[in-house]
Order: C-alpha cells, then sequence, then structure tokens
C-alpha cells in the first residue's frame, strides 16, 4: 500500500523485515508484527508523489487508474496477527472507524481469525475482508467464502473473484465483479502494471472466467437486493437485468449496507500480496466502502454519571442534566443557573489516548485519536483520568517510526505527543480554555470520560528476579515503564513464595517482554518459572498426641499441655456437616478446628479466660496446619480435634496464652506426622475449561486433553446457531 501510494519507493518484505511498520529489532529479526504501528497516506496518490510512480503502456497512460480523482488521507494501523498480541488489536480498534481484515487463502478463517472479527463486532466497526496468498498451493477461495459465512456469521459480498490461468493454472490476476472486467498482473513485476480486460474480450480467451464474473454479478445485486429497497428499486427498473445495473449504483448500495451497523453484509475482495496482484483494487475498495470520521456513530462519552454521545455534549443536554439542583449540594446550586452552552464556548478538543511507546531518541511517545475540535501545539491538556495538567509542547504525525512536526490535530486524526508524563491507554485529554490551574475545567467536563479500553486479563505468568538487591529498584522501574507501554502486562507478588510474577498474553508474549527489559532496557533481571504453590492433605486418622512446652522466656518459666488428633475430612460439606460434634468449631482454609473445652471451663485459671483459652488453641493448631509434614505444603482437608484437661495441662500462673498456642502447635504437629508416616496426598490447582470444536476434531482434543491428566466433566451434543 505504501509502494503504491508513492510513500516508499521499494517494497517491503514481512519475511526479509524490510516492511515499513515492522520497525522493531524483534519483529524484523522474527519476521512477526509484535506490536501496532501507525502510518498516514494518500490514495489516489498525491500529484507530487505519483509522478514518479506510474508506469505507463505505450500510449502513454498508466494503465490503472484509482478510481476515485480526488486523494484520500488514510490513517493505517498495522496490527499483529498473533494470539498473545491480542491487547494491540483491541485498543486499535476501539479508535478505528473501519477494518480489513485479512485472510489467509489457504488456511482459511482460524481461531484467532474469529476472535479478532468478534472483538471488531463489540465496537460495530465497518469491516472488508481481503483474501490473501491465493498464488500458494492449496488455496481455496470458495471454501474460505463458506467459512465466512458459517463461522463469521455474515453475508460475504463477493467483489472480486480469483483468475487462475486456464482455470487451474497460475493465479495471475481478479476479476472485478462490479465493474465487469479483469485485471491481469505480468509474473515477475512490481504490480503497478496491470492489464485490464472487459468481460467481452474475457469471453474470447478465457470464457469460463468471464461467465464466472457475470454469475458473481447476478449473486452479488441479488444479495444487495434481500438487504437494500434502493437496489430492488433499481432491479425492477431494468426488468430484472441485473448487467444493466451501473458499477456507482452498485458501489453505493452496497457502501450503504456496509456503513449500516445493523447490516451483515461484508464486501470480499482477492489477491496475493506477495506476487503484488490485488493491492490497487482493495485500496479502491477503502475508499468506496469504509466509512469516514463524520460517517461513523458519535463516541459514547459519560461526565458526572450522566450518559450520552459527544453530540450530546455539544448540544449541552449532558452538561443540563448534570447541573441538576440535586446533583449538588445547597452550597453550589448556582452552577444550575449556568447556562450549559456558555461552559462548552470554551471547550476546544477531546481525544483518547490509546497507545503508549518510550523512544530512546523523543522519550514517551502517547497516540491520541482526536474525536471533537482540535489540539494544537503549546495547549494544556488536561487528564479528566488522573486530574491533571500536562503540556503539549510538540504534535507529531507518524510514519511507523518516523515522525513530522505538525501544528494541530483535528477531529479524526491519530498523531502522538511527546512528553506527557502520566498519560496511560484509555486515558480522556481535553482542551479548555481558560480551565483552572488546579481545578481544571469546570464541573461535569473535569469528570469527562470517553469509552474506556479494556484490558484483558492475563493468562501466563513468569517470576522475575533482579540479580541483586541493588538492581531491584532499576528492575522495578523498568518494569513499570513497559506496563504503562502495555498493560496487558501485568506486575504481581505471590505472597506464599515472595516471587515477583510478570504475567501476560502468553509465552510469546512474555519472551518478547524479557528480551525488551533485558536488551533495550538494560535491566540487570532474570525471568524463570513461577513456584506453583500446592496443597497437602492426609490420607489416614492420626491416634491421639499430647505436647508439653515448657521453656523459660525472658527469664520467667512458661508451661502447657494440650492433646491433639488429626482426621481427613473429604469434601467441605462434611466439614459443616460435623460442626455441632464438638462444644466449639471453626472452619478456615478448608479445615475444621473442634475445641472440647466446655465441661473444664469452670476450672480454668483467672488468667485464662475461655475465650483467650479458645483464641490461643486456635492460632497453635492453625500455624501447624500452615506447612506439611511430606512435602512442606499447606495442610487442606483436615480435621484438627483439640482437648485440654485442666488438672494436668494448665499450671496455673505458669500457663500464658502463647503458651497455650506452642503447645497447640507441637500437639497438632506430632499428631500430623503420625498421620503422614501412612503417606499424604499433593493437591493441584484445578480448572473448570468450555472448548468448543467441530465433531471432526473431537478426538484429537479428546486425546491431548487426556494426555495432560484432564477428564471430560461432560460432551454437550453440536448446537445450532
Amino acid at each position: 500500500m505504501l509502494y503504491y501510494s508513492g510513500y516508499t519507493r521499494r517494497i517491503g518484505n514481512v519475511d526479509d523485515g524490510s516492511t515499513v511498520t515492522d520497525f522493531l529489532p524483534a519483529e524484523r529479526a522474527r519476521g512477526v508484527t509484535i506490536q501496532s504501528a501507525a502510518i498516514s497516506f494518500h490514495w489516489p496518490p498525491l500529484p507530487e508523489r505519483s509522478d514518479h510512480n506510474a508506469k505507463t503502456q505505450k500510449g502513454g497512460t498508466p494503465l490503472l487508474q484509482p478510481s476515485s480523482e480526488e486523494p484520500h488521507t488514510i490513517n493505517l494501523i498495522d496490527t499483529p496477527g498473533h494470539a498473545d498480541f491480542t491487547f494491540e488489536v483491541v485498543r486499535s480498534l476501539r479508535i478505528l472507524d473501519g477494518a480489513v481484515c485479512i485472510l489467509d487463502g489457504v488456511a482459511g478463517v482460524e481461531a484467532q481469525t474469529e476472535k479478532v472479527w468478534y472483538q471488531a463486532a463489540q465496537y460495530k466497526i465497518p469491516k472488508i475482508i481481503y483474501v490473501n496468498k491465493l498464488d500458494r498451493d492449496g488455496a481455496a477461495f470458495g471454501r474460505t467464502i463458506r467459512e465466512i459465512a458459517s463461522r463469521l456469521f455474515v453475508w460475504p459480498a463477493v467483489c472480486q473473484v480469483p483468475w487462475f490461468k486456464g482455470g487451474k493454472g497460475r493465479f495471475c490476476g481478479v476479476g472485478d465483479v462490479i465493474n465487469l472486467r479483469a485485471f491481469r498482473w505480468p509474473e515477475g513485476g512490481d504490480g503497478k502494471i496491470v492489464e485490464t480486460l472487459s468481460v467481452d474480450t474475457l469471453l474470447d480467451d478465457e470464457a469460463a472466467f468471464g461467465e464466472e464474473i457475470k454469475k458473481a454479478r447476478v449473486a452479488l445485486i441479488e444479495l444487495l437486493s434481500e438487504h437494500d429497497e434502493e437496489m430492488v428499486q433499481m432491479v425492477l427498473e431494468r426488468d430484472m437485468n441485473h448487467l444493466r445495473i451501473s458499477a456507482d449504483e452498485i458501489i453505493s448500495s452496497l457502501r450503504r449496507c456496509v456503513l449500516d451497523r445493523n447490516s451483515k453484509i461484508v464486501p470480499i475482495f482477492a489477491g496475493a500480496s506477495f506476487r503484488n496482484i490485488g493491492v490497487q483494487p482493495l485500496l479502491d475498495a477503502i475508499v468506496h466502502f469504509l466509512p469516514n470520521p463524520t460517517e461513523v456513530p458519535d463516541p459514547e462519552v459519560s461526565a458526572s454519571c450522566t450518559e450520552g454521545t459527544l453530540s450530546d455534549l455539544a448540544s449541552g443536554r449532558i452538561l443540563t442534566e448534570a447541573f441538576q439542583p440535586p446533583a449538588f449540594p445547597e452550597s453550589r446550586r448556582g452552577l444550575a443557573k449556568r447556562p450549559a452552552m456558555a461552559v462548552m464556548s470554551n471547550f476546544e478538543a477531546c481525544a483518547l489516548a490509546f497507545k503508549v511507546v518510550h523512544d530512546t531518541r523523543r522519550g514517551a511517545l502517547v497516540y491520541v485519536r482526536v474525536y471533537s475540535g482540535s489540539i494544537r501545539k503549546g495547549t494544556s491538556l488536561y487528564n479528566t483520568n488522573l486530574q491533571v495538567f500536562e503540556p503539549t509542547q510538540r504534535l507529531l504525525k507518524m510514519y511507523a517510526s518516523n515522525s513530522v512536526d505538525i501544528p494541530y490535530l483535528d477531529a479524526g486524526q491519530i498523531g502522538a505527543i511527546p512528553g506527557l508524563k502520566h498519560a496511560r491507554t484509555g486515558d480522556t485529554l481535553i482542551s479548555y480554555i481558560g480551565a483552572n490551574p488546579k481545578n481544571g475545567p469546570p464541573e461535569p467536563l473535569n469528570t469527562l470520560q470517553l469509552r474506556p479500553i479494556n484490558v484483558p486479563p492475563a493468562v501466563f505468568f513468569s517470576s522475575i528476579e533482579s540479580h541483586n538487591l541493588g538492581e531491584e529498584k532499576s528492575v522495578r522501574n523498568a518494569l513499570a515503564l513497559m506496563i504503562r507501554e502495555d498493560p496487558s502486562l501485568q506486575l504481581s507478588e505471590d505472597e506464599e513464595s515472595g516471587q515477583m510474577l510478570l504475567s501476560g498474553m502468553g509465552e510469546f508474549h512474555l519472551e518478547i517482554a524479557r528480551d525488551r527489559l533485558v536488551n533495550d532496557l538494560k535491566a540487570k533481571a532474570t525471568m524463570g518459572k513461577i513456584d506453583i504453590s500446592y496443597r497437602e492433605a492426609i490420607l489416614h486418622p492420626s491416634t491421639p498426641e499430647t505436647a508439653f512446652f515448657d521453656r523459660e522466656i525472658a527469664g520467667k518459666r512458661v508451661k502447657a499441655g494440650c492433646t491433639a488428633s488429626v482426621f481427613p475430612v473429604s469434601e467441605t460439606r462434611d466439614l459443616e456437616s460435623t460442626l455441632e460434634d464438638a462444644d466449639f468449631s471453626i472452619v478456615e482454609d478448608d479445615n475444621r478446628i473442634s475445641l472440647n473445652l466446655s465441661s473444664h471451663a469452670t476450672k480454668l485459671p483467672f488468667q485464662l479466660p475461655y475465650t483467650t483459652l479458645r483464641t490461643a488453641l486456635e492460632n497453635g493448631a492453625l500455624s501447624a496446619l500452615s506447612r506439611g509434614i511430606n512435602h512442606g505444603f499447606p495442610i487442606r482437608n483436615t480435621h484438627v480435634s483439640i482437648s485440654i484437661d485442666p488438672k494436668t495441662q494448665i499450671f496455673d500462673a505458669d500457663t500464658t496464652p502463647a503458651a497455650l498456642s506452642s503447645a497447640a502447635r507441637l500437639a497438632t504437629k506430632a499428631a500430623l506426622k503420625n498421620a503422614s508416616t501412612a503417606g499424604s496426598a499433593i493437591l493441584e490447582h484445578v480448572m473448570h475449561v468450555t472448548i468448543s470444536t467441530d465433531e471432526a476434531s473431537l478426538g484429537a482434543v479428546a486425546n491431548d486433553i487426556s494426555s495432560t491428566r484432564a477428564a471430560p466433566a461432560k460432551i454437550s451434543p453440536p448446537r445450532l446457531i
């Protein structure tokens, strides 16, 4: 796209790491897209760019002209296709007006395709589909179309059909269903020289392909007739002759269907980008069918618990509702008298920060999409999420890794603001003339929020450890910088193991994070496996065990005794069903602790009231259960029965709560040791997972589940949607 628009003078290759948007060293080394990259270009090319790009035939005119004469600015965001970087796709979809879904003509609709498709559907983004790699062995355009209908639940509007030489030979071009023509690219060219043939010409050399284009034209118009009333009228006016309907009328009808948020019609295009086939018609389709910023629904906003759209904000409805007297205390009801439009008169711009990148030369770059008004260089932006002002010293128009200084960003544009210290992904930034430097814009504009960007939960974890204590602060600072860039990375600390854990969307995601942490940010840290917190359970009951604690502490002798026995309990309901069997029982951490004290409660020393005695014995038993005998993991599913005889196990003033707690711990540990001689069980983590698969893959999935010691709980029959 960049080559044909005149932005570059060479065609990049993903496998060679020479593409413009894949500029990170890790992207070029691995041949995959890791982070989203923004770039702007024009289609058709601007005159000064199209001069050096135009290749001509003998007559001196370009062989393939863009269908639109007026150049359009296209803000392109190239997003990763790998499942581990799904958050890059989510935050890009949040601010886009349209999307091009690129499918592999060999693989068809894949699992990640479905996931991204439904993510885009949540934002109701108009989409077109480009079936790529049709030059490869095994490519099946027809099968891909059927999968689009059955797995994405849309109506595929086939606008192009692939052209295989002689019907089964080399992929050489595409048939334009809308304009009843075909484009043929010479083998080995750069894609600029394109031969255009009419259907009538095709009927002489490629009769079967010409007939296929006509049949696809009829099918396209029939599909549009089912969803567009104006197309029905045009078909009737032409006496049901589908070939008499003009290309412009079809484009207009298809555009209405694509822009209708409730319509499920999706235009389908074909090509082979590696062979430079089909790219220019795809650019024409972007201009024809995807919306411009004025054709998309108003962004959703909220202010002071009042929801609406930006149009509601501009008209003053949101402010009028927020200014209602009940919403404010008596001392501030003067706000209700202020006209809403007077507040809005100083409102300049509203933008959403959707990405933060730390550049080695320019510092933090905050990518923004402007939704209302215009952001100008030198203005102060108010972050309504963090309630802080931040100055905008520069505004940049990004071209992947390069940038150009610009004086302003208008509504609908995407740009970057360097130097913002606080802005994060999902923050709303507004510009307001005369805002109070301390309190910000007037209420409720100071709480204005655009629809936020939801961060998916982490699914993969890794431990991270600095090489020494002196490096721990620098490692944490580097991690904070990375998390600001990529909120799908999360940092936490395991309370049981004490490990610092870095979590993300997958193993590859964390591998890239490690490389960036160590190689780019020069942090001296090591990432490794996490310590799994298993649990331990006894399998057999113990005999009663009596223990005494007799020690001199701080020059004072303390002494106490206790008897304990332990029993295995299979389930939590068994714990609760026996609560009434003891004088006092508690259930904590899937363990039951019961105390038999009531018959001796009247014989307790005055310095040991019943509640104090009970608490001391409970704490001692819980302390013993925190570490198993055989494996050292916390004990679960165990019933501890504690009894005490005041005559033989309490020694007047020498018995203190601390001594009783220690005696209970020793007795419980002795009972656990007795029970563990016959062995104990390790309790692993259990996860309930729902897996959806087709019937043909059921056997392979079941075998894979069984190999991991998992057991299918239920297999449901296919569900029709």
